[in-house]
């Protein structure tokens, strides 16, 4: 199959299921007229004979590296003695990653996004809910002895401009298994219908069990996000966005400011893709945490621009601990581009003569490196 088609296969694919959303054919919407059983047809665990997306799969836009056949009986992230420990920086880097992301893989997943983004495009009119869109777009095998696992990295596509990157996010299997539990101890009515990868004791690092996995986990986010109930669980806002906000905090804290920079901003993405509150303070926090680092960054402009839209979010709530620390830094950034402060020193100057903050007030940075992010 030549590369062309493939690629052609998979956007049509995609787009179809893409089409079927706007159409409205949610879970919720189905339970009420068929039974459980038939609301999702699309078994999470493809069948052997399923040529069409296998093939799809391994020469579209998913690239992986499997691993030696001798070590295809190892139990993925069966034994786990505590938490799982967060990939090295942003899921995509370290020494005991193996990869090979093909050229052509990489210009297949672009083709996608623009065309599905195309699509959100034309259908902004719609009446039908917009959804967001997961796609699969590498998963890497990590040797970490004695353990070895696979990272999916998956793209959450959704309405922008087309020329926008998809935000995205890499997880393990037991991230997936530790959520789809969580959720069906929550919401057991919701979830009875919704299908879930099984494990396996053999072969969990082959080309077709990768393949198969990435399309179940892509149809298992996107199950959850067509049902509302389940929309705006915090379990499910916490897997898309709780591991990317500890990391950048914890590279934002030991000065690596730069790596920290990209993780708060796709965090800021998916909080502003999936459209629901992912945390009383967080969107807060990912501001704070992309103003730190433009401004160490000597990104003056970008710090200020990050100050004042949390100010906008803070509105009149003269009380939270973040507002005078937002003021102080907003006033500073003025001064030093020569712009207007003297809304935001009177405002800092009330909260301090009220005795609401102390003189000076904590930096955005003290705050971050206090913050306990659960």
């Amino acid at each position: 199959m030549h590369r062309g088609t493939q690629e052609g296969a998979m956007a049509s694919r995609l787009l179809y299921r893409l089409r079927h959303a706007f159409a409205g054919d949610s879970p919720g919407e189905a339970a009420a007229a068929r039974p459980e059983a038939e609301q999702f047809p699309e078994s999470s665990e493809l069948e052997d004979d399923d040529a069409e997306g296998l093939s799809s799969r391994l020469s579209g836009t998913l690239s992986f590296t499997s691993a030696e056949d001798d070590e295809d009986d190892e139990d993925e992230d069966d034994e786990e003695t505590g938490p799982d420990p967060l990939p090295p920086g942003d899921g995509t880097s370290g020494e005991d990653a193996e990869r090979s992301p093909p050229p052509d893989g990489q210009r297949g997943s672009q083709l996608l996004a623009r065309q599905l983004q195309d699509f959100w495009k034309k259908s902004r009119n719609t009446l039908a809910p917009q959804r967001l869109l997961f796609e699969v777009t590498s998963a890497t095998v990590v040797k970490d002895p004695p353990s070895k696992y696979v990272l999916y990295t998956l793209a959450v596509i959704g309405p922008g401009p087309p020329d926008r990157q998809p935000a995205q996010i890499s997880r393990r299997y037991s991230d997936f298994e530790r959520l789809h539990r969580n959720l069906q101890r929550q919401f057991r009515g919701p979830m009875a219908a919704i299908s879930f990868p099984r494990k396996r004791l053999r072969r969990n690092f082959t080309a077709e069990t990768i393949a198969r996995r990435s399309r179940a986990f892509e149809q298992f986010l996107g199950h959850l996000q067509a049902v509302p109930e389940l929309r705006h669980a915090p379990d499910l806002q916490d897997f898309f966005v709780l591991p990317e906000l500890r990391r950048a905090q914890s590279l934002t804290c030991t000065g690596l400011y730069r790596e920290a920079l990209a993780l708060w901003a796709n965090a800021w993405q998916l909080q502003a893709q999936l459209g629901t509150p992912s945390g009383p303070d967080r969107p807060l926090l990912t501001l704070a945490g992309l103003a730190v680092c433009h401004q160490e960054l000597e990104n003056p402009g970008e710090a200020r621009a990050c100050c004042e839209k949390a100010l906008q979010l803070l509105g009149d709530k003269s009380l939270h601990p973040l507002l005078a620390p937002f003021l102080e830094a907003h006033v500073r950034l003025s001064w030093h581009l020569g712009l207007d402060k003297r809304q935001s020193e009177a405002r800092l100057q009330a909260l301090q003569e009220a005795g609401l903050t102390p003189t000076p007030p904590p930096s955005l940075k003290e705050l971050l490196i206090k913050e306990v992010l659960d």
